[in-house]
C-alpha cells in the first residue's frame, strides 16, 4: 500500500482538494513544472519551509498522493487524528526518529511519495543546511529525489498573495555506504534545492515581486 497503514483514501484525496480549492483562496497559486512530477515509483519530494501554508499547499497541488513527516507535536486532539487519517506520519524533531523514517520507507518501497522539508523548521526558506532523513530515505528506498521551491508565503500579506511553486527535475542519490556517502548525498539535496529556490527567486524579482 503506497500510503501508511490506517490511511483513509477518500478523506486522503478530500484533504487534497480542500488544499487545492478551499484553502487555495486564501493564495493566487502559480505552478511551474508540474509536468516534472514522477506518475509512478518511489518519489522523495523535498521543499523549503518558510511558513504553515506550505505543507497544505503542495499537497493539494500535487498530482499524486503525497505523506508528508509532520512534527508529533501537531498529532493532537481532532487535528492529529485527521492528519492520521488522511495518510500524515508524524516525526520527532532533532533526532534520528526510527519509527516515522520507518513507516515513510514503507510508503517508497510500495511506489508511494514521501515529502520532507529537509530543513526541519520554518525560516526564510533558502535551504542553507539540510538534515539526513530525506537523502537516507532516497538512498535506502531507492527512489529519486524531486525538489520543489514554494515563495510567496513567507510574512505574506494582503488579499490572496501570489504564491509559486516551482517543481524541478527529478534526480537519483549518488551509491554508497556509510556515513561520508550520507553526507554526501545530503549536500547534494541541499544544493539542488537551494539552487531552485534562488531560480525561483530570480523569476519573481524580474517580475517585480518577491
Amino acid at each position: 500500500m503506497s500510503v501508511p497503514e490506517g490511511t483513509v483514501p477518500w478523506l486522503f484525496d478530500l484533504g487534497r482538494w480542500i488544499g487545492r480549492v478551499p484553502y487555495a483562496w486564501q493564495f493566487r497559486i502559480r505552478v511551474h513544472g508540474r509536468d516534472r512530477v514522477p506518475l509512478s515509483g518511489g518519489v522523495v519530494v523535498v521543499a523549503n519551509h518558510s511558513s504553515m501554508a506550505d505543507g497544505p499547499i503542495l499537497f493539494g497541488v500535487l498530482p499524486r498522493r503525497v505523506t508528508f513527516l509532520i512534527k508529533q507535536e501537531m498529532f493532537k486532539g481532532v487535528v492529529g487524528y485527521l492528519l492520521a487519517k488522511i495518510g500524515q506520519i508524524p516525526v520527532k524533531r532533532g533526532e534520528a526518529d526510527r519509527t516515522a523514517l520507518t513507516s515513510a520507507l514503507s510508503v517508497l518501497k510500495a511506489g508511494g511519495v514521501i515529502g520532507i522539508f529537509p530543513e526541519g523548521t520554518r525560516g526564510e526558506g533558502a535551504v542553507a543546511s539540510a538534515q539526513n532523513g530525506a537523502a537516507w530515505l532516497a538512498k535506502t528506498s531507492g527512489a529519486v529525489v524531486l525538489p520543489i521551491a514554494c515563495r510567496g508565503t513567507y510574512q505574506a500579506k494582503g488579499w490572496r498573495p501570489e504564491v509559486d511553486v516551482l517543481i524541478g527535475e527529478p534526480f537519483p542519490l549518488p551509491e554508497g555506504k556509510g556515513r561520508a556517502a550520507l553526507g554526501v548525498a545530503t549536500e547534494q539535496v541541499r544544493d539542488r534545492l537551494a539552487t531552485l529556490v534562488a531560480e525561483l527567486d530570480g523569476q519573481r524579482a524580474s517580475e517585480g515581486r518577491r
